[in-house]
């Protein structure tokens, strides 16, 4: 098959759910309200054809043995002596999620036709979808860190705004900010480690193998993969960022099933596979990565297990189950967590998309045993000693006291020193004030003399007169 349809295939994969989004938003924009078959067609159509390209373009590269498929769409902008380039690179990780993002989306996509049923967000739904598919699929296809980065931020921006879907109650709304600020936070990571790339490698781009170029310096490829890890923590919840990953299952059930349970979540263990290339030569950060998923495992365990509604259990399974993720990564088991990543997120998000009807299947089983279910977890009962158990319970419910950590500690801090830069500033808003208080004085002095000796105002005089 001709390079020209290679490009075409990739182009279509991150261009179809780009498309769609641009013809509903336009749409939209004109005021032409459209039935909700055809919203959900159109999205789903496009999915389905990217997921159609995606799984023909992994085909032919199979078939002709080849292993990276590189190309070019343009260029971005070119300052100076740097070139952005839109590339798109085409291997068995890229191709491997981008059919998962396209599969789930469409999935979800006829999903929601009969969830959001007369909803009044529907369409805002379906555009923030497309939004988030063609986002993560610059993502997984990009073979510049720079598009990376642009995909990375329009899966957070659309993320943040489906937690945030049922916008007339506060809550929603509260927890889209948490996740938005956690994003941001660690997003300072993923724009710091491309901008040292550029610095010490003057490219970040993949090269022939889809292996982005390593800095030459153990301490600049243990600096950059340290702040991959800390942006893909944001994004994968992993301890102690996770709290915002429960609370965002405030949003429609079909995006906590993509976004929370699978792809979004996923985002993280991808970044890491995808740059794995510059600090592979830095055990620190094979360590560090190793650590990270080990406590988030942990503690996941212990948490997780005094949860009392299905979609927050879930929430806090698909953590550990990244956290087991990283530790592979760390391990060096890069196909083994690519496998993990996919069986993880397509389980996950039937899971949830089952979780309104969890209740009523718990009903079935127990009619049909003739008694309640067993109770789970009786095993870490009998190995934990007695006086321990309680602190655990009490580390479990507080959620390892995290969020009392950043809530009193980072947050309060941070809120501390705004308020005190502001008293700092009203002081010397003051003392500026008290040293032209006298000229100020001695103008409106003057204005009182002017005034008497032209016998007062018009006021004053008129009712002089009449007195």
């Amino acid at each position: 098959m001709s390079a020209a349809v290679h490009r075409y295939l990739l182009i279509a994969i991150t261009g179809l759910p780009l498309g769609a989004f641009l013809v509903l938003a336009v749409l939209a924009w004109w005021g032409r309200r459209w039935a909700e078959r055809t919203i959900s067609t159109v999205v789903t159509l496009a999915f389905g054809l990217a997921t159609v390209s995606a799984l023909v373009l992994a085909g032919v590269m199979a078939c002709g043995g080849e292993r990276v498929l590189t190309v070019s769409a343009g260029t971005w902008s070119s300052p100076g002596e740097y070139r952005f380039d839109l590339l798109l690179v085409g291997d068995r990780l890229s191709i491997s999620f981008a059919v998962l993002t396209a599969l789930l989306a469409c999935i979800i996509g006829v999903f929601s036709q009969r969830y959001l049923h007369r909803e009044p967000g529907y369409l805002r739904f379906y555009l923030l979808l497309t939004l988030f598919g063609a986002g993560v699929e610059v993502v997984a296809l990009a073979g510049d860190l720079d598009l990376l980065f642009v995909g990375w931020e329009l899966a957070g921006l659309t993320s943040a705004l489906l937690i945030s879907f049922f916008h007339e109650r506060r809550k929603p709304v509260e927890h889209a900010l948490r996740a938005f600020l956690t994003y941001r936070a660690c997003d300072v990571g993923l724009l710091a480690a491309v901008v040292w790339l550029h610095h010490t490698t003057g490219t970040s781009t993949a090269g022939g193998t889809a292996g982005f170029a390593a800095p030459a310096a153990t301490g600049n490829a243990v600096l950059i993969g340290v702040l991959l890890l800390w942006a893909s923590m944001g994004k994968a919840a992993q301890v102690p960022l996770g709290g915002w990953l429960p609370r965002a299952m405030e949003g429609p059930t079909p995006s906590s099933a993509i976004f929370y349970g699978a792809i979004s979540v996923s985002l993280g263990p991808y970044l890491l596979l995808r740059t794995e290339s510059i600090w592979a030569g830095a055990p620190a950060v094979r360590i560090a990565i190793g650590v990270v998923g080990a406590l988030t495992v942990v503690h996941v365990a212990l948490v997780g297990r005094v949860q009392t509604d299905i979609k927050s259990a879930l929430a806090y399974a698909s953590m550990t189950q990244v956290g087991l993720i990283l530790v592979e990564i760390g391990l060096g088991l890069r196909y083994l967590a690519l496998a993990h990543l996919v069986a993880h997120a397509g389980l996950r998000s039937v899971q949830i998309l089952r979780s309104p009807s969890l209740i009523h299947d718990y009903h079935h089983l127990e009619r049909a045993m003739n008694r309640p279910l067993p109770r789970t977890g009786a095993h870490l009962e009998r190995l934990v000693p007695g006086p321990a158990q309680g602190w655990l319970y009490r580390y479990a419910l507080e959620r390892g006291y995290f969020d009392a950590w950043l809530r009193d500690h980072v947050i309060g801090g941070f809120v501390r020193l705004v308020r005190r830069a502001d008293s700092l500033d009203d002081r010397w808003a003051q003392r500026l004030s008290a040293g032209r208080a006298p000229a100020r004085t001695g103008l409106a002095d003057r204005r009182e003399a002017v005034t008497a000796g032209h016998g007062g105002s018009p006021g004053t005089r008129r009712k002089g007169q009449e007195s």
